[in-house]
């Protein structure tokens, strides 16, 4: 694959697919050794937001699908900050959880500080990368924690290309703790020249249209126009919104933060929205839920051949 390319679409589900795949070999492989290991994995929901309960759906869907059990902790709203931060730390010391994420927002009826729950997750189950510990090592470039999941579905697709991220001018649209933080600091770890652009950025387009690959995580539907875009860059859209469209029985439509009509004559790769970096940020929560359980099941295998336990 080259740069000479226009318009070739970055299928996320297509990849997504094959990462659950591969991760059900190295389950099996898990359970080759240790027949009664299964990784674990807990989604904490506070509050029943349909939203919300459709991303749980899908996390569960793709657990299942790859051999984690994975276990849907659902606290009601009136939850105090008090009580989850009680159960969070319940699961910490749960030897069958492997993974622990807490599903945002947070829908209490109570005052909630959410990075004091994010941070109150163990590094080692922080399957998310959100945990602070975890986003200084991506910083620092120590990729031996867990890496932000949508940042890492971003790079997975850019890898996807064949093109290599050394050496090209990177754009990031965003400066988010979530993706736009981790995303650049990643594209420099992987040894592109990058730039990051937010709301305080005068002349946006100028900077993007002199990018060899742009990730672009803003949250405003359509902003980034294909005039924008030099030709053959690499464009992924971490974007997810929903605008009026009468023509749909919904009455609405979704979109990215990329105007995909226009960027994708222009770009080399583009991601869909949806389909895009979607499916690869809950293909990437589920690898790094497989991690974690091969690293506790390591523990385990040590501790049998040294004879410690039976």
């Amino acid at each position: 694959m080259t740069m000479d390319a226009r318009g070739v679409v970055l299928s996320g589900t297509n990849l997504a697919k094959e990462i659950r795949e591969s991760l059900a070999q190295d389950v099996e492989k898990l359970k080759a050794k240790l027949p009664d290991f299964m990784p674990g994995l807990a989604i904490v929901q506070v509050g029943g937001r349909e939203d919300s309960n459709v991303y749980i759906r899908m996390k569960i869907k793709a657990a299942s699908e790859i051999g984690i059990n994975a276990t849907h902790v659902k606290l009601p709203n009136t939850t105090t900050e008090e009580e989850l931060l009680s159960k969070v730390n319940e699961l910490n010391n749960d030897p069958t959880i492997h993974g622990i994420i807490v599903q945002m927002p947070l829908d209490s009826i109570n005052k909630i500080n959410s990075d004091l729950v994010i941070n109150t997750v163990l590094p080692e189950k922080d399957v998310d990368g959100l945990n602070q510990l975890n986003r200084i090592k991506v910083t620092d470039g120590d990729m031996s924690g867990f890496i932000p999941c949508t940042p890492n579905g971003c790079i997975e697709l850019i890898k996807k290309t064949g093109i290599s991220i050394a050496r090209k001018n990177a754009v990031v649209l965003g400066r988010s703790k979530i993706v736009g933080g981790p995303a650049a600091a990643l594209l420099q770890w992987h040894n592109a020249t990058v730039t990051t652009c937010h709301s305080y950025t005068q002349d946006v387009a100028k900077f993007v249209s002199q990018a060899d690959i742009v990730v672009v995580a803003i949250g405003r539907p359509e902003m980034v126009k294909g005039s924008w875009i030099k030709p053959g860059a690499i464009v992924i859209d971490c974007g997810i919104n929903a605008i009026p469209d009468a023509t749909k029985k919904s009455g609405q439509r979704l979109v990215g933060d990329v105007e995909y009509e226009t960027a994708s004559k222009v770009a080399s790769y583009i991601t869909p929205v949806p389909g895009g970096v979607g499916p690869m940020t809950v293909a990437m929560l589920m690898k790094n839920t497989v991690i974690s359980a091969q690293r506790s099941a390591k523990k385990l295998l040590d501790k049998i051949e040294l004879g410690t336990e039976c």
